[in-house]
């Protein structure tokens, strides 16, 4: 009986799991092909904010800077609802009820203006409205071998993701661009090449983490917002990755429960830069610096792996 009940939850496990389906060669979940052209169609306003990064570069982090700029600081306002519901994600859909079905093109066009959202496409597959009404753009790089590390955890721990196999076999997947968002590569220097013809914050995480007061800065100066010193200062402490970390409306503890699991790996891990060097073998590292140079030889692009 017992081993019946084993198969049965992994059974259940791969089940959840999504399989991988491509648009215009960019490796998609299969539910968000499923509605693509939706999301392609999607009517951007001018005062829309996008905040745009490839997966697991900060993305959390950067949408509870932009939250609490807007509220001026306002702590209890940004705990109105979690993350995901304050910033739809635009293009991710899993079709079902409530609490794990989820619409973010759904849930951004019922939201009143002027909406934040986020995103996870690569620069070409953004929605041609957001061109067309010149919108404001954050986008948020990570260097690569702490964003692999981390896409990896979170597959790990989130079922809605393809099974991440062992770190060797997603570390090929990676440097291969046949994971979910498709290439970090072509993702960072899509969109580092559009920030010259729009209107584009290009943030690093690695600058964030070493002068966020700088950065935070920026953003609000981006924002078009001039907030006291003392505001400025309860957004940089109330965006630590410590408080953030307990913070249920930012770290998903209570969302998507199933689908989710923090024991294998909590959502908000670590958040440091250089983790990489705990889990990249020499022999692995040599191979992804030869492979990293290739392709990244033809831009002007530079990412900090260690601080």
């Amino acid at each position: 009986m017992a081993l019946d009940k084993m198969e049965k939850l992994n059974l259940e496990d791969k089940m959840i799991r999504t399989e991988l389906c491509e648009v215009e060669g960019i490796p998609l979940a299969e539910p968000i092909c499923s509605i693509w052209n939706q999301v392609w169609n999607f009517k951007a306003r001018p005062d829309d904010l996008l905040i745009a990064t490839y997966a697991k570069a900060g993305t959390t982090w950067t949408q509870e800077i932009v939250d609490m700029i807007q509220q001026n600081g306002d702590i209890e306002k940004c705990k109105r609802a979690s993350t995901y519901r304050r910033h739809p994600f635009l293009e991710w859909y899993m079709p079902g009820p409530s609490p794990n079905g989820y619409s973010g093109l759904e849930l951004a066009e019922a939201m009143p203006s002027p909406r934040t959202m986020k995103t996870h496409l690569p620069v070409q597959m953004v929605p041609p409205s957001f061109w067309e009404q010149n919108c404001k753009i954050i986008y948020v790089a990570r260097n690569a071998k702490d964003n692999l590390v981390s896409y990896y955890h979170f597959h790990r721990m989130n079922k809605a993701l393809p099974d991440p196999g062992t770190m060797e076999e997603f570390m090929e997947k990676f440097m291969a661009g046949k994971v979910l968002w498709g290439s970090w590569y072509d993702h960072v220097k899509g969109w580092w090449k559009a920030k010259d013809k729009h209107r584009i914050l290009y943030l690093f995480y690695e600058d964030m983490k070493e002068n966020p007061k700088r950065e935070i800065q920026k953003i609000m100066k981006f924002m078009g917002k001039d907030l006291e010193q003392e505001v400025l200062n309860k957004i940089i402490h109330n965006t630590s990755f410590e408080i953030m970390k307990e913070n249920p409306m930012a770290n998903y503890t209570k969302d998507f429960v199933g689908l989710m699991d923090h024991s294998v790996s909590p959502f908000m891990r670590k958040g440091v830069v250089g983790d990489w060097k705990n889990y990249f073998t020499v022999a692995q590292n040599k191979k992804f610096d030869e492979d990293y140079n290739k392709k990244m030889a033809n831009t002007s692009l530079v990412f900090r792996a260690e601080l």
